[in-house]
């Protein structure tokens, strides 16, 4: 199948954008492959601060003829998707030298969770941790020590800084491990109900809490499709996992035997073997468009249209919000996982998961096949589902075709014609919504304004019943400069509840949703943000606000132009719970339409 017309030209469109950049990035990592590894360079002393607590490595790393892996590692057991990498730098170093050579932790990297720090000051450090993970995995290779590296991360800014990390090391082989969904608990449509109930007051803190702990119950990650499971299915389509990795359930003898098989993948990828292959080269601009097919063919998370841009830039690729429209537009929605839909990640999974997803999209043209991944030449290879035989991994042709059509569904026969983002653009800027888990009939939004500027004013006006009408809620000030972008979930319950008493509801902000963000029509990262004087800083209670997903568009007819900006306090966002760390963050973080990163 020819590649299509669509996702040519907007390839096309990315390499010629990027070509100076690119040119300046391949040849720079060139040049440092060239050079290796400097530890057979290194002097004698600095050697032995390097191999001294390696115990009978020692012998192998000094004479440096046998590759040594760097594991950079997001392991914490507060995280529960990030709580099984505690033992897999163990295998990770068994698998190593029963090949002959070596592996050492080469650091560790921060991973907060969103999940945990939703509503609370703390939220506002999130998207400036992707960039301290990314500096973090940074220091971690400066040692210059590894002739390949592994990433273990899973979940919303860890993946994305890891990569930002690995393509700024793109001269070193990358391959990312991951640890894998929990088990299916109670089901997300559930939980959502439950949390519903409590904002409006018909359900106990104690139901709510009941509800919390059944759905999130065990290590592995959480198994709605947000930016965690989004990260996973990325990996894959840009061939920085090994195929069929992405969605094996932790602590089960498939996920062990994939990261041993991961081991022995990055030792045959090493400049030392016959197959060299390094990050850079993966992440090249087909690499980006085949994981913006991903993103729009599952209805993925909003959050990697903020991280890709990010992740592309590290690799000397500029991605414009055009792409991300465009390519949503010629690619089918071809899952439903909630918020999309009631299925979780372990049923898409069943139901024959990205490998047939990727075979789907391949055969429609609207993925490039001719690409470097880690598996070798070809996206191909992905359609492949890896099976434990003899204890290692071996791999069969995946699921021809879909084992559940209310999950998943071939390209000719898509959930919607079209991907999960949509682009909104007008008086009020740019923006995005993730339209794949609105109801069509509420893609149309005109109603008077509500103007807030945290979300705690907005469950305030709420709990009073101020807002029992139909409204265009904007809460402004919300941008990475502002405060960090925090991301803006709690407001879901809320807003859900206005939804389901009967009323037209919208959310404008120019903050954030994560990859769970539900049924509530959302305009997200509306750029230029507030603070830096965009027209949501001008909008009044009351102006009449259209949110027009079928036709692209977020307008106002109010006169913006005669009015000044708001100018609101912000000097709570300054301090308490790290935040003070932060400050130069967000004065020089880029604007949500370039990834609002700090570090590329």
């Amino acid at each position: 199948m020819p590649l299509n017309a669509t996702i040519a030209a907007v390839t096309d469109r990315i390499r010629e954008r990027s070509r100076p950049q690119r040119e300046v990035y391949l040849d720079r990592i060139r040049r440092a492959g060239e050079a290796g590894p400097v530890r057979a360079h290194l002097t004698c002393g600095s050697q032995a601060h390097a191999y001294a607590a390696m115990g009978a490595d020692k012998a192998s790393l000094a004479a440096g003829r046998a590759p040594n892996i760097g594991i950079v590692t997001a392991y914490n057991d507060m995280l529960s998707a990030h709580q099984p990498f505690e033992t897999f730098p163990a295998v990770i170093r068994e698998a190593a030298r029963a090949a002959g050579a070596t592996a050492q932790v080469a650091g560790g990297v921060p991973a907060m969770c969103d999940g945990v720090t939703q509503g609370e000051p703390g939220m506002e450090l999130s998207l400036f941790s992707r960039d301290v993970i990314a500096m973090a995995a940074g220091i971690a290779l400066s040692h210059n020590c590894y002739d390949a590296a592994l990433f273990l991360g899973v979940c919303d800014k860890i993946v994305p800084g890891l990569v930002i990390a690995a393509a700024t090391f793109g001269h070193v082989p990358a391959l990312f491990l991951p640890a894998g969904p929990m088990p299916s608990g109670l089901p997300n449509a559930e939980k959502s109900k439950v949390r519903q109930q409590f904002a409006a007051g018909e359900a106990s803190r104690e139901e709510l809490m009941a509800a919390e702990m059944a759905s999130y119950h065990g290590p592995g990650t959480c198994t709605f499709y947000g930016t965690a499971n989004s990260n996973q299915m990325l990996m894959e389509f840009m061939g920085l996992h090994l195929p069929g990795a992405s969605f094996v359930n932790p602590n089960t003898p498939l996920r062990e035997a994939l990261t041993v098989a991961g081991t022995q993948r990055a030792l045959e990828i090493t400049a030392l073997g016959n197959e060299y292959i390094p990050a850079g080269e993966i992440l090249d601009e087909r690499a980006f468009v085949n994981g913006i097919v991903g993103l729009m063919a599952t209805g993925g998370s909003t959050n990697l249209v903020l991280h890709l841009p990010a992740m592309a830039r590290a690799a000397g690729i500029h991605l414009a919000t055009e792409d991300f429209d465009e390519i949503s537009q010629a690619t089918p929605q071809m899952a439903k996982v909630y918020p999309n839909g009631l299925a979780d990640v372990n049923h898409f999974h069943a139901a024959g998961g990205l490998g047939f997803l990727i075979g789907e999209l391949l055969d429609a043209g609207l993925l490039h096949d001719e690409v470097k991944t880690v598996a070798g030449d070809g996206l191909r290879r992905y359609t492949q589902e890896p099976f434990v035989e003899a204890g290692a991994v071996s791999y069969r042709p995946g699921a021809s075709q879909s084992l559940n059509d209310k999950i998943l569904r071939p390209a000719s026969n898509p959930f919607q014609a079209s991907g999960g983002l949509k682009r909104l653009r007008g008086t009020l800027g740019d923006g995005i919504m993730k339209v794949s888990a609105v109801n069509p009939d509420l893609h149309v939004i005109e109603a008077p304004v509500r103007i807030f500027h945290d979300q705690e004013a907005v469950k305030t006006a709420f709990r009073a019943g101020e807002l029992n009408q139909d409204t265009v809620v904007v809460v402004r000030f919300q941008g990475p400069r502002a405060n960090g972008m925090p991301e803006l979930h709690n407001l879901m319950p809320t807003l859900s509840v206005l939804l389901d008493r009967g009323y037209r509801v919208a959310l404008v902000t120019d903050g954030r949703l994560s990859g769970a963000s539900g049924k509530v029509p959302s305009v997200l990262h509306v750029t230029p943000e507030a603070l830096d004087g965009g027209p949501l800083a001008r909008l009044r209670d009351g102006d009449i606000v259209r949110v027009d997903a079928s036709a692209g568009t977020l307008s106002t007819a109010a006169a913006l132009d005669d009015r000044a900006p708001a100018q609101p306090d912000l000097s709570a966002n300054a301090h308490g719970i790290g935040r003070e760390l932060f400050e130069s963050f967000r004065r020089h973080a880029g604007t949500a339409a370039t990834g609002a990163s700090n570090v590329v």
